[in-house]
């Protein structure tokens, strides 16, 4: 009887232990697809970054010619119409 008993303690053990294998694997996995995951939002960061400061330049660049275009343009203009509303 007490080997019986033995046998089933050392199955239910041996099935534990398959069943933290098989959670370690599934942890695994769901690191890999995580480092993936966080590896492709760096690049589209960067992607964006470089997007970002192309707009500021062309927006600076505007900024200038309209600056040359007109001098007597200036920025206090907008705040007077905006306070007449």
């Amino acid at each position: 009887m007490l080997l019986y008993i033995l046998i089933c303690v050392a199955l239910t053990l041996a099935g534990v232990a398959g069943l933290q294998f098989m959670y370690m694997f599934y942890l695994e996995r769901m690191d890999a697809e995580r480092r993936k995951r966080v590896t492709e939002l760096e690049r589209q960061g960067r992607q964006l970054t470089h997007r970002l400061a192309d707009a500021e330049q062309r927006i600076a660049d505007q900024q200038k010619l309209l600056d040359a275009a007109y001098p007597e343009f200036e920025e206090e203009v907008w705040a007077d119409v905006i306070d007449e509303r």
